[in-house]
């Protein structure tokens, strides 16, 4: 791969990472349930998810959801129900890792595991993102050479791009921290991303697929 073209993937993909989003979404409201540093665990989560949808977008998955109408719709369902029960938990939610003191080394570990695991689960769950990988990479492959050292390269550039986006989101939260110390407040922000989780999901149900 020429420097070029892995630095117009590298732009191209910025863009992309900085574009709010479910998984950008899910950074921010993580940085005020739980706090910036454990944040970036859903963010570590969400970079592996990619490798995933690269992988299987690769191998073909994206192809299959273009043309099957049922593939397309069973994957929208979930990853839409997924966002809706997000949304659900962060409405209910009055976590606030500003205000409330850090809980024991057990309690933390689980819940590592757990943002760890929403992280990859957003990810998986949106065939947009198939859909995505599957039209981006053929445009920045360079025919002849090895597929999977382009595709690790153009995979971990896009991991890290998401990664370093959620972390300017997370610090972005941390520097409005003062605003969270109220209690109303959180009880507002945690309903706007709970509302905002649920529209994305219902905005995927909306994603048709694309024939041929």
């Amino acid at each position: 791969m020429q420097l070029t073209t892995w630095l117009l993937f590298t732009g191209t993909t910025l863009l992309i990472a900085f574009t709010p989003g479910p998984a950008v979404l899910l950074a921010i409201s993580n940085s005020v349930s739980v706090g910036p540093g454990r944040a970036m665990l859903g963010s570590l989560g969400n970079a592996a998810g990619v490798f995933i949808v690269s992988a299987v977008s690769m191998a073909g998955l994206g192809v299959v959801l273009a043309t099957s109408a049922t593939a397309f719709v069973v994957l929208k369902v979930l990853g839409a129900g997924y966002l809706i029960y997000l949304g659900v938990r962060q409405w209910r939610s009055s976590a606030n890792a500003f205000a409330a003191p850090a809980g024991g080394a057990s309690d933390r570990g689980h819940s590592s595991m757990r943002l760890f695991g929403h992280g990859v689960t957003v990810a998986v769950t949106n065939p947009k993102s198939i859909l995505f990988f599957s039209a981006l990479f053929p445009q920045f492959l360079t025919p002849g050479a090895p597929l999977m050292g382009q595709f690790f390269v153009l995979t971990t550039t896009f991991a890290a791009c998401s990664v370093f986006s959620h972390g300017f989101y997370v610090l972005l939260a941390r520097g409005m921290k003062r605003g969270f110390a109220n209690a109303r407040r959180v009880r507002l922000f945690n309903r706007l991303c709970g509302g905002t989780f649920v529209l994305l999901g219902l905005g995927m149900l909306r994603l048709r697929a694309k024939a041929g």
